[in-house]
C-alpha cells in the first residue's frame, strides 16, 4: 500500500521549534516533488514549502521564509520541515504531498497543490 504518513507535531509555545517528518512507504521519493502545506479552521489549504527530487531547489511561503526549513534524505525515504519561532498563526493541520509529474517543480507544486499522494496529516498547535 502507497502512503506518505506524517509526525512531529504538537503543542508548542510561541518561538518554540518542532520537526515534522514525512516518511513514504510503498514506494520510493526519490523521483517525486515533495510539498509541505497546512490548512487551518475556516481556511483554505496552503503551500508551505516544497523541495524538488534532488533537493537542490525549494520553495517557501513568503510568511514561513527564513523560519521554516525544509530537506530530504532520500535513502531514508523522508522528507522534513524544520520550523523554528513558531508563531500563533502556524497552528494548522500540517499535510505532506508527493507528485510525479515530470513538468512539476518545487514552486508549482506549492503553488498549485496538485498532488499524486497525501498524507493523513499532523496536528501543529502553536499557544501560550
Amino acid at each position: 500500500q502507497l502512503q506518505l504518513a506524517e509526525s512531529g507535531g504538537g503543542l508548542v509555545q510561541p518561538g518554540g521549534s518542532l520537526r515534522l517528518s514525512c516518511a513514504a512507504s510503498g514506494f520510493t521519493l526519490d523521483n517525486y516533488v515533495i510539498g509541505w502545506f497546512r490548512q487551518a479552521p475556516g481556511k483554505e489549504r496552503e503551500g508551505v514549502s516544497c523541495i524538488s527530487r534532488s533537493g537542490g531547489r525549494t520553495h517557501y511561503a513568503d510568511d514561513v521564509k527564513g523560519r521554516f526549513t525544509i530537506s530530504r534524505d532520500n535513502a531514508k525515504n523522508t522528507v522534513y520541515l524544520q520550523m523554528n519561532s513558531l508563531k500563533l498563526e502556524d497552528s494548522a493541520v500540517y499535510y505532506c504531498a508527493a507528485r510525479n509529474s515530470p513538468l512539476t517543480t518545487a514552486q508549482t507544486m506549492c503553488l498549485n497543490s496538485r498532488s499524486d499522494y497525501w498524507g493523513q496529516g499532523t496536528q501543529v498547535t502553536v499557544s501560550s
